[in-house]
């Protein structure tokens, strides 16, 4: 097995346990970037957190944001 196959194993184990953290993480990340900005750019942050999201969900193949 190739480092990079490790790699995305372990990357999928965590996310399996623990995507709705890294959900909850996104969504604080976005919000410190739109308070930051003083939502100049809210529309750009809330896309990226989405596609954040989206690749998430796409890793376990389970909506980890609950939206």
């Amino acid at each position: 097995m190739s480092f990079f196959d490790k790699a995305k194993n372990a990357l999928e184990d965590a996310v399996d346990k623990h995507g709705d953290k890294i959900a909850d993480g996104i969504d604080k990340a976005a919000q410190l970037a739109d308070d930051k900005t003083g939502g100049k750019h809210s529309e750009k942050i809330a896309t990226g957190a989405e596609k954040a999201r989206d690749a998430l969900d796409k890793l376990d193949g389970k909506n980890d944001d609950l939206r």
